[in-house]
């Protein structure tokens, strides 16, 4: 698998390309503004076709492209259905220009497999920065795309619309009981592993509180 990633916007969100290069498939993750384009350079001179956009939720920072990548590649648009309305309607708080609607095609659940060409992430639901929130884990590459589940030191906030503390501890949780090897590349800041977080993850899990 080949991996392209920039952080882009002005939250620096991270967005994520991934491409087989055997059977020149390619899945983008968190589209924010302003990617379409790059993501469209980088697959020409690839000569790969997008299969899937992907939001691990629905914050306007982690979709703003989303319609503007559907329009030039056709590919369709994958979310959870509890977070589905958010790219529908778009809430833009505190965001310095307009965010279009985007519609998903694609409904993501627990469990789920997302399959291009012979790479495959499995979907996890994670839910507490949204109720909708998930992460993908490509078990072979030893890789977990987090969105805003974990970063490195911390986790999403969990006081905006759709945010539970309860939810996150019990996410964060689970992301703990995952192997320590797992590389974690989050929807903001510099990439991690879950044995870098075991720390947090632990205590989280232990006391069942997010530390302040």
């Amino acid at each position: 698998m080949e991996l392209i990633a920039r952080a882009v916007g002005p939250l620096a969100t991270n967005v994520y390309l991934l491409g087989d290069p055997a059977s020149r498939e390619a899945l983008a993750i968190d589209t924010a503004i302003p990617s379409a384009v790059w993501i469209g350079e980088a697959l020409e001179a690839r000569g790969w076709a997008l299969k899937l956009v992907v939001s691990t939720h629905r914050h306007w920072d982690h979709v703003g492209d989303n319609a503007a990548l559907q329009a030039a590649t056709a590919a369709p648009i994958a979310c959870h259905p509890l977070d589905r309305d958010g790219l529908e309607h778009p809430e833009p708080l505190f965001a310095p220009f307009p965010v279009p609607p985007s519609v998903p095609a694609v409904e993501l659940a627990e469990g789920d497999e997302i399959r291009f060409g012979s790479i495959m992430l499995r979907v996890l639901h994670t839910p507490g920065h949204t109720d909708g929130s998930v992460c993908l884990l490509a078990h072979e590459q030893g890789l977990l795309f987090a969105g805003d589940t974990l970063f490195a030191g911390g986790w999403g906030r969990v006081d905006l619309p759709g945010g539970s503390a309860e939810a996150m501890i019990d996410s964060l949780a689970r992301l703990g009981r995952l192997d320590e090897r797992l590389r974690v590349l989050p929807g903001h800041g510099p990439a991690t592993t879950i044995g870098r977080e075991r720390g947090l993850l632990d205590l989280v899990t232990r006391q069942r509180r997010l530390p302040a």
